[in-house]
């Protein structure tokens, strides 16, 4: 049995390179460990950069009932039943300062819903989407629209944006439009890879969302457990009873944790629940 064994209500976990493992698959150990988590009462999380409609086929793969956090808490959903929680529609201000800020520096970005991905251009992250849709049933493909001016996107409120992502090599590229969306207060800005930066509104986080579903459920935060790898998983962790880094957690998060785990690839996810839950 592990330490505190009863203490912990709820586990939350991010998906890339922490519960998920190098074939995007989760494994048989992290399975178990968290089926024998909710068979004890805790509640069970994923929460991810991801759009929703990916998040739902990677949280089906668990085979257990969890609320989903996409787009780094945007959205917040049941999965099983498709219930929203929360959502925060993004603000057009700050849709369309990023869109030029891109154009500026010769940037594509990209605009989600909960289950499209609109740009101007196949490339980056929509193209790996378009992979990702090859060997997919069509209920659980993303949609993704070419267009051309994504502000026309942004305008239509049927559309209900809620995050704006670019990714690309250009570090100073990145860093100019980063800076630029930060002088205006209105943005709250993360990266769950190298090479990417994810916009949303202010005060919407992985962090955040927590503290919604502790509120929903009646859960302390001391009773709850995150675990991530990157920066757009610091707010959970910092929020969360105990924070956990994976051993592959980049060292910004590794410095804001409480605990450190194995590695994904060493099955860290279940490492930890094995050692505090079970």
């Amino acid at each position: 049995m592990g330490l505190n064994s009863n203490k912990y209500k709820m586990i939350v976990t991010d998906m890339d390179y922490t519960l998920l493992n190098k074939e995007k698959t989760v494994s048989p150990r992290n399975k178990r460990a968290l089926r024998g988590a909710m068979d004890k009462g805790v509640h069970i999380v994923v929460a991810t950069g991801r759009i929703y409609v990916s998040a739902k086929f990677y949280a089906r793969l668990l085979n257990i009932i969890t609320p989903i956090i996409a787009s780094n808490g945007a959205i917040i959903r049941e999965g099983h039943t498709n219930k929203t929680i929360f959502k925060s529609i993004l603000s057009t201000d700050v849709a369309i300062k990023m869109i030029q800020l891109c154009r500026e520096k010769g940037l594509f970005c990209h605009l989600f819903s909960d289950n499209t991905v609109f740009t101007e251009k196949i490339v980056n992250v929509s193209s790996r989407y378009s992979q990702w849709n090859e060997n997919l049933e069509d209920e659980d493909k993303i949609g993704i629209k070419v267009v051309d001016e994504l502000e026309e996107v942004v305008r239509n409120s049927k559309n209900e944006i809620v995050k704006a992502v670019v990714v690309d090599s250009n570090e100073d590229s990145l860093r100019y439009v980063r800076n630029s969306l930060n002088v205006t207060g209105l943005a709250n800005i993360s990266q769950s890879l190298k090479g990417n930066m994810e916009v949303m509104n202010k005060g919407i986080s992985k962090g955040n969302a927590i503290k919604i579903l502790c509120e929903l459920y009646g859960i302390d935060r001391s009773n709850v457990i995150a675990i991530g790898d990157n920066e757009n998983d610091i707010s959970m962790i910092e929020y969360a009873g105990l924070g956990v880094a994976v051993g592959n957690a980049a060292e910004s998060v590794k410095e804001r944790a409480d605990y450190i785990t194995g590695d994904y690839l060493d099955d860290g996810v279940a490492q930890v629940i094995e050692n505090f839950v079970l």
